[in-house]
């Protein structure tokens, strides 16, 4: 009855696609909760964190780090399935960050406890933060696929990726061979995602270049606070080069494969479509 429908709808067109053009945003808000919160610390740590406090600033971010995901565990904000996720891209993003400072890819400033090598142990977070977000996404905006890849395909993708990442600076860099084949992979998939009422299409790749290019917003964000910084910024901060969306792009396939691992792939019906992963409970 029109008695029940929501006032956007009844005002018409304009103020229902407005509606859900917000509902939109605040689920994406809501997804990037964790990314935020890091990304808001490492601000206001740049500015504000005393500088000789007993406790260095790295070792504050991986401490509070620590007890946010706690909180969102114990507060069912994440589920168990995902928290298996997070930290396993904790893992595998501490393990590239201790082989790429070791040659020089990139130093991290100001000294800390919590340290292996040269890497201050919040900065595995930092790649939590992305598999936080697409596992939270994921359940927020209920994706359903069509003419998704296998699962299979897509972990012997990612090894490929990871071990590029990691042998790159001994053996010739295959990164471009990488994107034609996560090319090749996706080009024809189609992810649906549910905002209020109804699903909402659009081409998977194009979804992962846009977290890519977020993730890329957020990484000048990392540099200009200081937080770590690329051999072209030690004398003065410049941007991040945009050709790091492809490294970015190539990172976001191995979180997302994860995370697909987990919650399956789901078929415009809902019903999944890859027997070979581990789907969870639908909690909300």
């Amino acid at each position: 009855p029109a008695s029940r429908r929501s006032a956007g709808t009844r005002r018409g067109p304009l103020a229902a696609g407005l509606y859900e053009f917000l509902r939109f945003g605040v689920k994406q808000g809501w997804a990037c909760l964790f990314g935020a919160l890091m990304l808001g610390l490492l601000i206001a740590t740049h500015f504000a964190y005393p500088a000789h406090a007993p406790l260095a600033r790295y070792d504050f971010l991986f401490l509070a780090a620590v007890a946010i995901q706690a909180a969102m565990l114990a507060g069912g904000l994440e589920t168990r399935d995902e928290a298996v996720v997070i930290l396993a891209f904790h893992v595998v993003g501490t393990v590239m960050e201790i082989h790429k400072t070791a040659i020089g890819s990139w130093i991290y400033p100001e000294p800390s406890l919590f340290r292996i090598g040269g890497v201050p142990l919040f900065t595995g977070f930092m790649y939590a933060a992305v598999g936080s977000y697409l596992a939270r996404v994921w359940r927020l905006f209920d994706f359903r696929f069509t003419r998704h890849p296998s699962l299979v395909a897509l972990s012997l993708l990612s090894v490929a990726i990871y071990a590029n990442f990691l042998l790159n600076d001994r053996f010739p860099d295959v990164r471009i061979g990488l994107i034609a084949a996560a090319a090749l992979l996706f080009g024809r998939t189609t992810i649906r995602f549910k905002v209020w009422r109804v699903h909402r299409a659009m081409p998977l790749p194009l979804g992962l270049v846009l977290v890519s290019l977020f993730i890329w917003f957020a990484e000048n964000i990392g540099t200009a606070t200081g937080t770590w910084l690329y051999p072209g910024q030690r004398i003065a901060w410049s941007m991040v080069p945009l050709s790091k969306l492809a490294s970015w792009a190539l990172l976001m396939i191995l979180s997302y494969t994860l995370v697909a691992w987990v919650n399956g792939i789901a078929g415009p019906d809902g019903e999944p479509i890859d027997d070979g992963a581990i789907v969870p409970s639908r909690a909300c």
